[in-house]
Order: C-alpha cells, then sequence, then structure tokens
C-alpha cells in the first residue's frame, strides 16, 4: 500500500461546529458537453461529515472528465474521486489533512491542494487561509537520530555544492557514515523513509508534510500517527 496524506495550517480562527455547518451545505454543479455532444453534470459535494470534540471530518467527492484515445476516437467518461480530510485543533492550532486518493495517481497533489483551497474557499470566501506546513530540518535530523536504525532512505536538498540539486542515503547505520556527517554540512534533509517501530509501519515524511505510508495498515490508524506523531513536529 501506498497512502499519501498532506498537511496543511488553517490561519484563521476557527469554531468546529461553525466549520461543520459551513461544509455540511457545500455542493457545486457544473456543465460539461462532451466531443460527442453529450451534456453531463458535474458535482462537486462534501459527503460523509463528522463533528467530534476536536476534529471535522468528512469526504471531498468531485466529478472529473478523463480522456483517453480507443480507435482514433477521443473517448471522454466521467468519474468521480474521493477524497477523505480531517480538521484537527492541536493545542493553539488548526490542521487540515488531505488523504490522495489511491486511484488518483497524477491527480494525488492537484486533489490533495485542490481540496485545501477549495474549503479555504468554502469557509473564509477566499484560498490564502489554508496554507502549506513546514517541518523544520531540525526536527526531521532529530526524528531520524533518535533511532537512525529504523530510517531506510535520506534526501538531502538546498545543497550548496555547484551543479548538484539533491543528495540522497540509503540502507542500515546511516547515521555512522561518514557520509551522512559530510551531507549535513552541504544540504537539509527534506524527506526521511523510516519504520515506526511501535505501530509496526514504513512512513515516508517530507519537509512540507507529506506523510507517505508504505505499509499495510487502516486508514484510521495511519490518520492517528499522524495526528500524533507528525503535527507537534510542525513549525
Amino acid at each position: 500500500m501506498v497512502l499519501p496524506a498532506k498537511i496543511f495550517e488553517i490561519k484563521e480562527n476557527i469554531n468546529l461546529p461553525f466549520v461543520s455547518q459551513k461544509l455540511k451545505n457545500f455542493r457545486e454543479e457544473e456543465t460539461y458537453t462532451t466531443v460527442n455532444g453529450e451534456t453531463l453534470n458535474l458535482v462537486s459535494e462534501i459527503l460523509d461529515l463528522k463533528l467530534g470534540e476536536d476534529l471535522v471530518s468528512g469526504v471531498f467527492s468531485k466529478d472529473f472528465i478523463r480522456s483517453r484515445i480507443y480507435k482514433r476516437r477521443v473517448i471522454e467518461t466521467p468519474v468521480t474521486e474521493e477524497t477523505p480530510f480531517w480538521i484537527k485543533r492541536f493545542n493553539d492550532r488548526f490542521f487540515l489533512i488531505v488523504l490522495a486518493p489511491s486511484t488518483a495517481r497524477g491527480l494525488k497533489k492537484l486533489l490533495t491542494n485542490y481540496v485545501a483551497n477549495k474549503i479555504s474557499k468554502i469557509l473564509f470566501i477566499k484560498p490564502n487561509t489554508i496554507l502549506e506546513s513546514e517541518i523544520p530540518h531540525e526536527r526531521l535530523k532529530a526524528l531520524h537520530e533518535s533511532n537512525p536504525q529504523a530510517t531506510k532512505l535520506i534526501w538531502f536538498d538546498n545543497i550548496d555544492i555547484p551543479g548538484v540539486e539533491k543528495l540522497c542515503l540509503a540502507g542500515s547505520d546511516i547515521t555512522d557514515t561518514s557520509l551522512y556527517q559530510e551531507y549535513l554540512k552541504h544540504g537539509k534533509i527534506w524527506y526521511v523513509v523510516f519504520e515506526v517501530q511501535r505501530r509496526g509501519i514504513v512512513v515516508g515524511v517530507t519537509r512540507y508534510c507529506v506523510v507517505t505510508l508504505f505499509s499495510k495498515s487502516s486508514i484510521e490508524d495511519f490518520v492517528n500517527y499522524v495526528m500524533e506523531d507528525i503535527l507537534p513536529l510542525i513549525r
């Protein structure tokens, strides 16, 4: 299983019951005419909305048109992508976690960002109140060095060596290698893949708060991990 989630931060004060009410009433329709002249009604809406003590969850459903070539003809097919999301209160901050649908493939990044911007417009009538989050290099470094034997892969960026954009280390005992120490002098940790031993899962975490699950787990357990272990790392 490869399942990515992206974390955004809501930069406005919100009230979760108000958020739930605003999202509950959201529905948009768009008329689309296919190459064959057929008229389709494409719908965006929020389903399965739930309000908890410090959490609002739901599924953002959006209709798309996918095109493919069949016998030199363009075939357009309507599809629906469903993107689960959670709005979580953590201390005095609010975060939006968006889970990319497993069928989205190239649409993953597009859909997570789209959902964040659309929810921002629904709640605040403007798109720039839900922003990308960041985990500082120092915290990713500490995360790795707290249990280096669990780390499987590290990517570095912001490299100051001319002509080099990224560097990668893979394998066991990464911290003990001279290359690890050398790469730290020339760049910052951008991406770490490691085993969360107490949960029995393998995840990858980027500086810009994309968390990817690489092993078997329920969505509930994965999202709980993100809320409990990753949110405290965010700057």
